[in-house]
């Protein structure tokens, strides 16, 4: 759990004390190394080892997999125009890969095996050589198995070749995870026996004559009924929690906070990376406006708010300019409030902020179902439609589909939310960064128009623990076929009651925000759950790319294969 008192956790300590020692004898004799501190590492020769280490996150010892021994890897810097040349090997006892997210290269350099390489085998090293050809903030991890839930991740940040358009004093990764001393074999078994197996959340007869106070019993009835008919939980807010994971801000647990320090009145650039396997974050710095300056590594229209949610392998960066000598909070609390990472920025390191409390789980609505709104809800969300509507019609590729036992959800209305900041942080009395907030700073009145559509349907069956695109699984479909040099429109229409962070190898995703001028440039795009949206991208990449739901655990099946000829 994520609650970890200190108190406990110098009791975990103390009796894993000998089993630690005995462990650590073991480990050395198998080829496992010994934790080491997060590096910066700069240049434009790199080497990198994928190695067992042993850490201590949670008060009991546990063999992470890591790069160069440091949970998490090291922080790679580069310069944008530079080539970089990059040697990883691979010390584990099975296959490993390095897939650098969100970076434009030769699809041979993607490092995703079965589509771009072979992967590295055990012993082995290879080297990735490309061009640096963008900047910002940017991660990578491990596209082999679940090592990226056991540890190999990392920031990339990327030096622009020219002076960007905001200015700041210092700066900080500050990079977020979720790590469980479980293997992710076992929680990937429990989930297929049980979806709702991580779920403390559930609904109790209590919370229904809560409801029925409120609504009255007919209404209350009904909600329970269909519902109950869906087979789904308005408590299913994440697939894992804080019951099995602890969550890290730059490798450090809550009991441990991550240090920013910073002098009274200088501007600080805070680079965030949701580098979870699973685990949605909402970050408040309480006290401190955060000014959002960029999305994904692009520069965007400076926009100042108090919250941002940043799904799974999404980054942005903001600056924050503290004017007292203050100690506070990084709070980055987890979507379904099971926990939270947390950070100190303080101008002394003895000095620490207050804590703030978890806010309160709320329930997803069936809007959040894309069932069609009720008049309460609509109250409390705001909802435009036809702005993301495309001016001029074109032709749309059909892609095969299949309903049938893996889909057993599906929106009936589903409708445009981009400015929906999302379950759990709706009129929570916070301004919170949502899509529609979000302009590009370049111009993006003189791209391309699409040439085509695809809609790609998002869907699943929860109670299975079946993911699919279109419902049909990976290993079932064909490769999805780009034409090199088209521009594409991509509609997600999602069926499911989760969120799901799609992300696109290799190509840019221009997301349609409502402002056809500035179209905000994306590797990573969040579709809610019951929502409808859709992007734009420029095929300007030949070659073979992973396409993919980034949360660990659906991957597998919610991924294909795109193809650029």
């Amino acid at each position: 759990m994520n609650h970890l008192s200190r108190r406990d956790f110098l009791k975990g300590v103390a009796a894993s004390g000998l089993v630690l020692s005995s462990i650590n004898v073991h480990a050395k004799s198998y080829g496992v190394i010994e934790r080491k501190e997060t590096t910066e590492l700069s240049g434009n020769v790199f080497h990198l080892t994928i190695n067992k280490t042993l850490v201590n996150v949670t008060g009991s010892p546990s063999i992470a997999t890591t790069v160069n021994g440091m949970l998490q890897g090291p922080t790679l810097r580069w310069r944008e125009g530079d080539m970089v040349t990059i040697h990883v090997t691979n010390y584990l006892d099975e296959p490993s890969s390095i897939h650098w997210h969100g970076i434009i290269l030769p699809y041979q350099m993607d490092g995703v095996p079965g589509i771009s390489f072979d992967g590295i085998a055990p012993g082995e090293t290879f080297t990735y050589t490309f061009k640096v050809q963008q900047s910002g903030t940017f991660w990578y991890h491990s596209h082999s198995g679940f090592q990226e839930q056991t540890g190999v991740y990392g920031a990339i940040v990327i030096e622009p070749k020219e002076k960007e358009p905001f200015t700041y004093d210092r700066e900080y990764v500050v990079l977020l995870s979720d790590y469980s001393d479980e293997k992710p074999a076992t929680i990937y078994r429990k989930l297929k026996i049980a979806s709702d197996y991580y779920n403390f959340n559930q609904r109790t007869v209590g919370d229904f004559f809560a409801e029925v106070k409120e609504k009255g019993f007919w209404e209350a009835w009904q909600a329970r009924k269909m519902w109950n008919q869906m087979r789904m939980s308005d408590r299913d807010l994440s697939d894992v929690t804080g019951y099995t994971y602890t969550f890290l801000m730059n490798g450090h647990s809550p009991s441990k906070p991550f240090q920013a320090l910073y002098r009274a009145g200088e501007r600080v650039r805070l680079r965030f990376i949701n580098a979870a396997a699973m685990t949605f974050f909402d970050v408040r710095i309480p006290g401190l406006k955060m000014r959002v300056v960029a999305a994904d590594g692009n520069n965007v229209q400076p926009v100042e708010v108090d919250e941002i949610r940043l799904g799974v392998a999404e980054t942005y960066d903001v600056i924050v300019e503290p004017k007292n000598s203050q100690a506070y909070a990084i709070f980055a609390q987890a979507m379904d409030r099971s926990g939270y990472a947390l950070g100190n920025l303080t101008t002394n390191p003895n000095i620490y902020a207050k804590v703030p409390k978890l806010d309160q789980p709320q329930p997803l609505t069936m809007a959040d179902m894309g069932m069609g709104m009720h008049m309460a809800d609509m109250k409390k969300m705001p909802m435009k439609h036809n702005k993301y509507a495309l001016k001029k019609p074109v032709p749309i590729t059909q892609l095969p589909m299949r309903w049938g036992v893996g889909t057993t959800m599906r929106a009936k209305n589903p409708q445009y939310r981009l400015d929906d900041p999302g379950v759990g942080l709706r009129n929570n009395g916070r301004r919170v960064l949502t899509y529609a907030d979000l302009r590009s700073l370049r111009s993006t009145k003189d791209d391309k128009y699409p040439d085509r559509e695809i809609i790609l349907h998002l869907t699943g069956n929860m109670e299975r623990y079946m993911w699919s695109i279109n419902g049909i699984p990976y290993h079932e479909a064909d490769p999805i076929r780009f034409r090199y040099g088209e521009r594409v429109r991509i509609t997600y229409i999602n069926d499911t009651m989760m969120n799901h962070p799609m992300h696109l190898h290799g190509l840019w995703s221009d997301l349609e925000t409502g402002d056809e001028n500035h179209l905000v440039r994306k590797h990573t795009i969040i579709s809610q759950p019951g929502s409808k949206i859709s992007f734009r991208v420029t095929v300007d990449a030949k070659g073979a790319w992973a396409y993919h739901c980034h949360l660990l655990y659906h991957m597998k099946d919610m991924f294909r294969k795109v193809v650029v000829t």
